[in-house]
């Protein structure tokens, strides 16, 4: 079926070419990340009201990994320890920060009445494949370790990403599976799942919207360099098997590359047992989840995971 924006989602669109943005692919990796980091002002919506963020620094084999905490007013307490969503910013593993997602894990926090802990994990082309995955796992599991002092629940300690986060997201959940933490939810923001590319929605003309065909192959080539693709840390939609996962939300956009590659992978976690919720945003396009400013579906998205996130206890 072809894909229809949304009238919100086509002005956006609209707006960004005749703004006349270069794209991505023609850039050095520190002029995107200003580029990225620049557009949060315009698309991201007000901040709730918290009750704290703060900064953390989480030991690693390379120094520190930066990560930010952040508690809502309203806080779900078991024994006086909250759940917890360990939170890994998109970007295409090149571009995103801690800033550039603030809003959507204050928000998440706020309306899922949970402590969030978002992890600014290294990027390429600077750190290759695997050092993203090597950060996400090592802050997953120091959350994991040290979740009383942090005031979480270690019974309810969740992963989740959009994008490139949603594909750690998912590579931690499969890690954690065989060596722990124990999670108890895995959250999927148009992930992506697998680096052969060869769905049929990265070829479609009507997915090439803000994150177009050649803006991914500029991404995977940072990110990968000549590591294999089919490595299951770089595409856990090549994972030999997908039972005892923790239960997912998994949410797609219908003008993304990455539709495909996240309705496989829900597909796939079904398949064997694992409960599955699945949200398509049929006339949005990929990244919208943060431009809560200008794009209503992306609070609706919000409000909508959060209630997912109530329901896992």
């Amino acid at each position: 079926m072809p894909v229809v924006l949304d009238p919100d989602a086509a002005a956006v669109y609209k707006a960004v070419q005749e703004a006349g943005r270069p794209a991505y692919e023609t850039l050095s990796a520190p002029e995107a990340r200003e580029y990225y980091r620049a557009a949060r002002h315009v698309s991201n919506p007000e901040p709730p009201a918290l009750e704290s963020s703060k900064p953390l620094a989480i030991p690693a084999s390379h120094g520190t990994i930066p990560a930010r905490i952040y508690a809502p007013t309203t806080l779900r307490k078991t024994a006086g320890l909250a759940p917890c969503l360990v939170f890994f910013h998109g970007g295409g593993w090149v571009f995103g920060d801690l800033d550039t997602h603030e809003v959507v894990c204050q928000k998440l926090a706020h309306e899922g009445e949970l402590i969030v802990i978002s992890v600014d994990y290294r990027l390429a082309p600077e750190h290759r494949f695997p050092a993203a995955v090597d950060d996400v796992v090592t802050a997953t599991r120091w959350v994991a370790t040290n979740a009383k002092d942090l005031g979480v629940d270690a019974s309810h300690l969740i992963v989740g990403g959009d994008s490139a986060g949603g594909n750690l997201a998912a590579v931690v959940a499969l890690t954690a599976r065989d060596g722990g933490p124990k999670l108890a939810g895995q959250l999927l923001i148009y992930p992506a799942t697998d680096f052969a590319r060869q769905h049929p929605s990265h070829r479609e003309p009507e997915t090439s919207v803000l994150l177009t065909h050649t803006v991914i192959g500029w991404c995977a080539n940072h990110y990968l360099g000549g590591a294999d693709s089919s490595d299951w840390r770089a595409s856990p939609a090549r994972a030999k098997d997908f039972a005892g996962l923790p239960p997912a939300y998994v949410l797609t956009a219908g003008a993304d590359p990455l539709r495909d590659e996240g309705d496989e992978y829900a597909k796939f976690l079904a398949d064997v047992g694992i409960p599955v919720t699945y949200r398509h945003f049929p006339g949005q396009f990929h990244g919208f989840f943060t431009m809560g400013k200008l794009l209503n579906q992306a609070n609706v998205a919000v409000s909508e995971i959060s209630a997912w996130l109530k329901a896992l206890g």
